[in-house]
């Protein structure tokens, strides 16, 4: 009898060990879905992270950050993506406690496609007049006034910007607020305004596409697009009057006041940021997940991508046209990690 019960009880262990292998050996699938200002950095770690851990699988969409701060208050996804913080509105229609989570830096860019032009500075006012409408032909004087020297021709301006509730948008908006008061009384700041002129792109790489077969055109996109694009994109003059261009140093010195004094949400600007260096149309971009997850199993493969994300997932930003996360600001978030139930 005891022989026949030991038998029992090994044959029982042996199938909760062979049910526990076969659960370790399943893919674990998280959707996400938000900003394309992040997108090619999402996709690299993903890439790089399922090679570490061929159990985890992470599929993005890239669909902009209103679509994506949508889709993680609906539940249609794990996680969320934007580039704008979200609003305190946004914030108490989501069912639960939602976490801003700083992944990376970024720039976004005045891209332009002037014939005969391929050097350009811009300031704020300049470019808040030119999405206003203010500004029509590239030959015009404010333009002519910061760049002596440059045969500006007498094109007509094709402004362009985004069709889709964007956090590229919200950034570009937040700067054209800070430097225009005009701006921010008649168009003001959000990922989906009322554009007083121009056309609209969906996405980053749309709007980087109508830019570069539009002669006279002008729009703004993350820095990776511009460079994957080969569109020419302008110095902007910064806070302390420096005729700034975007680069992971110039990102980098944006955010270095901001790191110093980072709220505990996270939800912080940095555009036109203080400092000699600093490239004004600069932001961090988020990651956004919920305090107390109904999926416990998932939220702990996603607490441990994130872990990693934040670390040795840095390294691939830079290479990628991105400004790693300051380390206050990575010490931080690892305590934020730990608060995720």
């Amino acid at each position: 009898m005891k022989n026949t019960f030991s038998k029992i009880t090994l044959a029982a262990a042996a199938a909760v060990l062979a049910l526990t292998g076969s659960l370790a050996a399943q893919t674990v699938q998280i959707t996400g879905a938000g900003a394309t200002f992040p997108n090619p950095i999402y996709q690299k770690w993903f890439s790089e992270y399922n090679k570490l851990h061929p159990g985890v699988q992470v599929n993005y969409q890239s669909l902009g950050s209103g679509a994506g701060i949508r889709a993680i208050t609906n539940g249609t996804v794990f996680f969320g993506a934007s580039d704008g913080p979200m609003t305190q509105d946004q914030i108490l229609a989501a069912p639960g406690k939602i976490i801003h989570l700083p992944t990376v830096l970024g720039a976004v860019v005045p891209v332009f496609n002037v014939p005969g032009v391929n050097d350009l500075k811009f300031t704020g006012p300049v470019l808040a007049d030119i999405f206003l409408g203010k500004i029509t032909k590239w030959n015009d004087a404010a333009i002519a006034k910061v760049n002596a020297g440059v045969n500006l021709p007498n094109t007509d301006v094709t402004v362009v910007h985004r069709s889709d509730g964007s956090g590229t948008s919200y950034i570009w908006n937040d700067y054209l607020a800070k430097v225009s008061p005009e701006w921010r009384q008649k168009v003001g700041v959000a990922q989906s305004v009322n554009w007083p002129v121009g056309l609209g792109g969906a996405k980053n790489d749309g709007v980087a596409a109508l830019v570069k077969q539009t002669p006279g055109a002008i729009g703004y996109v993350e820095l990776v697009y511009a460079i994957q694009t080969k569109l020419t994109s302008g110095a902007v003059q910064n806070m302390a009057g420096k005729f700034v261009t975007a680069t992971i140093a110039s990102t980098t010195a944006a955010a270095a006041a901001a790191a110093k004094v980072m709220p505990a949400d996270y939800r912080v600007s940095i555009t036109n940021a203080p400092g000699d260096d600093a490239f004004p149309i600069s932001s961090f971009t988020w990651i956004l997940l919920y305090q107390s997850p109904k999926d416990k199993a998932r939220a702990k493969v996603m607490n441990d991508f994130m872990k990693w994300a934040l670390t040795d997932g840095q390294k691939f930003a830079s290479d990628l046209g991105y400004a790693p996360l300051p380390a206050a600001v990575v010490q931080m978030e690892m305590k934020t990690l730990e608060t995720i139930k």
